[in-house]
């Protein structure tokens, strides 16, 4: 009877879980709407770039420096939860702490260290060594934030990381907004560090209730970490040849253009990469225990991982078709006029969103099995496919040509995945998620040659019948699944009752 109930609930458990994180980030986003807009006024285009190269120099060196603990460790602790052996749990976060203090000190040290070949790596004009240096607090904060985080995921502490979320950036946004304002661009590394330091503090809240700082001894447990140690380098590995790309892709953007594209470029990405993230929240969060439990049954697997595609696409879908036609009114109102450059490039760059909704459950399988290898491998196709794709698009088209170039990239990559999974794996995609993509994805086509061709009344009328479409198309299959799965489960409970 456990299992059978498992199996009814996980149309509504998923929906359950990106309602929950994906409400979250929502708020999350709202707030950093309002702050994006303040922000662009208060620094520009120039400064909104500067500021993204500063972020993705601390992402690539966190990245390179923490041995992908923050999600070896979910792993771990989420096997000893199941267990229910507190003692083991206690002593393992101990273990996970020893870690992350020394990758820490190790991130620090690096930060300060590559400072000067940094500087002159990333830009072309002035000495940003002393920046970079004091982006090391920022590094090692973070990685104590990532070990505190993957003890939380990994005790299922669902509702203390959607309050760590929030409240992060609440205050975050009480504290950057009156530093920019005062200090323009001088105050962009400052907000970083900051940042880091409140995300911290608010993930330490929550862990020392369940467990408190022992210091004495923590770092003679660094011996027992050594097998989620090992299980992290290839997300470590990934993570840095993702930074690495990013950097590589903003760096050729700053030479071939200027820091305003570097801006621009980053807008777009945000908007749809970042504004459409709710929806993917709970991946990391839910979905891969939950997959990382039946990897041994691949019946259980498949239908986990369809399931998760079927729930991402519908969900995303109308988001997705109001997005293609809300960018001419989101971007001025969201950064400022200047921004406009950005709206065809972001509209293309949406189709990427189509493809991930697939793709990204897909990723997680490799890893769920612990085949380190093969996600290291399709991690570095996919960032080789980003850095030749950005940079042929822009040299062709500019701006609107890394949009277009996204939503091919995305698209190459899914294909990979689903041939590579069948053939290691023998995962089988269902018939339900092709009719899906079928269905919203030539909505969201239409709803783009809309945006193109049509004015007036016309494109408003047109658009919002394309947006219609795909939210009934979502809510109607949405529903039947639910009420199918809910209607068999009361069915099961009644039996039993019976019996």
């Amino acid at each position: 009877m456990k299992s059978l109930e498992k199996e009814d609930n996980s149309y509504t458990h998923v929906l359950k879980y990106a309602g929950i994180f994906g409400g979250v980030q929502g708020l999350n986003l709202l707030i950093g709407v309002i702050r994006n807009k303040l922000v662009a006024i208060l620094l520009g285009p120039t400064g909104m770039g500067l500021n993204s190269l500063f972020i993705t120099v601390q992402n690539f060196i966190s990245q390179a420096t923490t041995f992908g603990i923050s999600f070896s460790a979910v792993k771990h602790i989420s096997e000893l939860f199941d267990e229910g052996d507190e003692q083991k749990i206690s002593h393992f976060v101990r273990v996970i702490r020893s870690w992350t203090f020394l990758t820490a000190l190790i991130g620090m040290f690096v930060c300060i260290s590559l400072g000067p070949l940094l500087s002159d790596y990333t830009f072309t004009w002035g000495d940003h060594t002393l920046h970079f240096i004091l982006l090391a607090p920022a590094v090692a904060m973070i990685a104590i934030m990532g070990g505190e985080m993957a003890i939380l995921k990994g005790l299922r502490q669902l509702k203390a990381l959607a309050v760590i979320q929030l409240f992060s950036v609440l205050i975050l946004f009480c504290i950057s907004i009156p530093v920019f304002y005062f200090f323009g661009e001088a105050g962009i590394v400052p907000v970083i560090v900051i940042s880091a330091f409140v995300g911290m503090m608010n993930c330490i809240y929550f862990t020392r209730k369940h467990f408190p700082f022992r210091w004495r001894g923590l770092f003679g447990c660094l011996g027992e970490g050594l097998t989620m140690v090992r299980l992290g380098v290839a997300y470590t590995m990934a993570g840095i040849l993702g930074s690495g790309a990013e950097m590589l892709v903003r760096s050729y953007l700053n030479i071939q253009g200027d820091l305003d594209t570097v801006g621009f470029y980053s807008s777009g990405y945000v908007l749809i990469v970042t504004y459409t993230s709710m929806v993917f929240s709970a991946m990391e969060t839910d979905y891969f225990p939950r997959l990382s439990a039946v990897h041994h049954d691949i019946a259980a697997t498949n239908q986990i991982v369809n399931r998760q595609m079927e729930v991402s696409i519908l969900l995303i879908s109308p988001i997705l078709t109001v997005f293609i036609i809300a960018l001419p009114i989101l971007v001025p109102l969201l950064y400022t006029d200047s921004f406009m450059p950005v709206v065809s490039m972001a509209q293309l760059a949406t189709f990427a969103m189509y493809a991930k909704a697939i793709s990204l459950p897909l990723g997680y399988v490799s890893l769920s099995k612990g085949d380190s290898r093969t996600y290291l491998l399709l991690e570095s196709m996919y960032d080789v496919l980003l850095v030749v794709g950005i940079l042929v698009g822009y040299h062709f088209l500019n701006l609107t040509g890394t949009g277009l170039a996204l939503a091919i990239i995305h698209a190459v990559e899914l294909l990979v995945l689903v041939a590579y999974i069948h053939h290691r794996y023998h995962y089988s995609m269902s018939s339900s998620v092709v009719r899906y993509a079928l269905i919203q994805v030539p909505i969201g086509l239409l709803t783009l040659l809309v945006s193109y061709l049509c004015e007036g009344w016309t494109y408003w009328l047109l658009s919002l019948l394309c947006i219609a479409a795909s939210g009934a198309v979502s809510i109607y299959i949405l529903h039947q699944k639910t009420s199918l799965w809910l209607s068999l489960k009361e069915k099961i409970k009644s039996k039993f009752r019976k019996v």
